[in-house]
């Protein structure tokens, strides 16, 4: 159980650092019409976070699993809120005579 907690934890701070260094190169002007395809990326993230939280095996895995979880869904949302309001920009406004 110490080495798969050990693994585990390992794959965890190995993905969260390659994420941040992804995020961090993408320049502002391409951040916002990415967002709708790191949505579906994230949406995966969702699945897997679910998939880390089913087995019982301790409580640690219980527990970062609904981490993982909740912070992944913040992610879709937000996302999607950010895409929305994207878009909202790019329509014409009425003229009122």
């Amino acid at each position: 159980m110490t080495e798969a907690l050990i693994a585990a934890l390992f794959v965890f701070v190995l993905a969260s650092f390659a994420g941040f260094e992804v995020i961090n190169k993408v320049p502002p002007t391409l951040h916002t019409p990415l967002m709708s395809g790191s949505n579906a990326i994230s949406g995966i993230a969702v699945i897997g976070a679910l998939l880390v939280s089913g087995p019982q095996e301790s409580n640690l895995s219980v527990i970062l699993g609904l981490i993982a979880v909740i912070l992944a869904t913040i992610n879709v949302v937000g996302g999607f809120l950010v895409t929305d309001r994207m878009l909202q920009m790019f329509k014409k406004k009425e003229v009122k005579a």
